[in-house]
């Protein structure tokens, strides 16, 4: 059986994302918990249920966020927006961190750290959660432990965030970046991330977090991809979702064996 993420010792998302482990996951984009399992058994770091372009409500989040823990993988959730109320429900449920979309200035920033945070921040109380151990943790022990495990993420993806990237990366509290490629592309009208002006954004937001000392992640789609941001600092590596790769395994096996059948019809011929 997977250690259950947790346990004595073993070193939290937010300890390995911060010290520029190398971490491999994948969005997930079905609210079911079978893929959290299958990943995690494949040896996948980190999962990111996906409540922003996903189909997740509470309930199947808080059952994902189950999964995570039984099976020793994080759990990360994308919400679907900054509000405070969108964060507490996910850490609540247990996530190891949060993911947090169009983060386009300082003071987004500084909103998002003081909506995880007790100690300096306004997360609402309570310890009867699955955060909590359903009331097993002290008050204490579950603020400390929640300010000192919760990891937060930024995504940046908006072209006017890089007028102030140097300002949002220095934010206190803010543990790391994504960044957000796709919506980049789209906003600066391009057809590619591999587009000269996407480039040269990400290429500014990797600078200016290493520069900072925080971790960068990325969604990659090759190898050659994920070799160049490796070089250039970026630590957290995302691929597909758990729906990209039954598409493309799907895909590859329909035309596998529909090749497969053809050959032998044509020698049956």
């Amino acid at each position: 059986m997977v250690e259950a993420a947790g346990a004595a010792g073993a070193a939290t998302f937010r300890q390995r994302f911060a010290s520029g482990e190398f971490l491999y996951g994948t969005f997930l984009k079905t609210p079911t918990t079978h893929a959290t399992e299958i990943l995690a058994i494949a040896g996948y770091n980190f999962v990111v249920v996906d409540q922003e372009h996903g189909p997740f409500g509470r309930e199947s989040t808080d059952a994902v966020m189950l999964a995570c823990r039984a099976y020793g993988i994080a759990g990360i959730v994308r919400v679907p927006d900054s509000l405070a109320s969108s964060i507490l429900s996910v850490l609540d449920c247990g996530a190891a961190g949060v993911l947090v979309p169009h983060v386009d200035s300082p003071a987004k920033a500084r909103e998002v750290v003081a909506a995880c945070r007790y100690a300096g921040g306004h997360r609402g109380f309570s310890n009867t959660t699955r955060a909590g151990g359903f009331g097993e943790a002290s008050i204490a022990d579950h603020v400390a432990g929640q300010d000192r495990d919760v990891c937060v993420i930024a995504m940046i993806e908006d072209p006017h965030a890089l007028e102030f990237i140097d300002e949002i990366v220095a934010t206190e509290g803010v543990d790391g970046f994504f960044i957000g490629r796709g919506d980049l592309t789209v906003a600066y009208g391009e057809a590619s991330p591999a587009a000269a002006s996407v480039k040269e954004a990400t290429d500014k937001i990797v600078k200016a977090a290493r520069g900072a000392g925080k971790p960068v992640c990325v969604l990659t789609g090759s190898q050659e991809d994920a070799r160049d941001l490796a070089s250039k600092g970026a630590s957290a590596f995302m691929m597909a979702s758990d729906q990209g790769f039954l598409r493309q395994a799907a895909k590859a096996a329909l035309a596998e064996i529909s090749s497969c059948v053809g050959e032998a019809k044509s020698k049956n011929v």
